[in-house]
């Protein structure tokens, strides 16, 4: 700190005209070392900077564009999914229909089978119950006829 005060002190000493202003050779030599050192840390840093920031601003718009484009074709992959898929849906849908009619139209024809068969079972349990019944009715009336011709004997004995 010392040694500093003393640098300070001697380099502000004023030794003849001008004092503290005298613009002698000082001036244009620090001028020309601004320059030098200009020229020096621009070619030896930043322009290596500029040419790395350069290479990476082209790298990353390079990889911006081509995930533009991947995001353009996704999306037009999607659409024509989508697309694909309403039509996939319809045709199931129709697919639907369809075999439900012609399940319909088999249940109807069956049924109506079944119905037919169900009356002529019908028709034929009917028959032979009348058959049954007239020969029921037919031996009820020879027992009763038989049976009155016994009450007759009986009655008039």
């Amino acid at each position: 700190m010392v040694n500093l005060s003393i640098l300070i002190s001697t380099s502000s000493e004023v030794n003849g005209p001008g004092g503290l202003f005298d613009f002698d050779l000082t001036l244009p030599l620090v001028g020309l070392q601004f320059i030098l050192l200009m020229l020096v840390l621009n070619s030896l840093f930043y322009t290596p900077l500029l040419k790395v920031i350069t290479e990476r601003n082209d790298f990353i718009v390079g990889n911006l564009s081509s995930a533009a484009k991947t995001l353009i074709e996704a999306k037009k992959l999607k659409t024509q999914y989508e697309q694909d898929m309403t039509k996939v849906r319809k045709d199931a849908k129709l697919e639907i229909v369809n075999s439900q009619k012609i399940h319909k139209e088999i249940l109807d024809i069956e049924l109506n089978i079944l119905q037919k068969n169900i009356d002529s079972l019908l028709n034929k349990i009917t028959e032979d119950f009348n058959t049954k019944k007239e020969n029921v009715l037919s031996n009820l009336d020879n027992q009763i006829q038989l049976l009155t011709i016994q009450i007759e004997k009986k009655l008039s004995i």
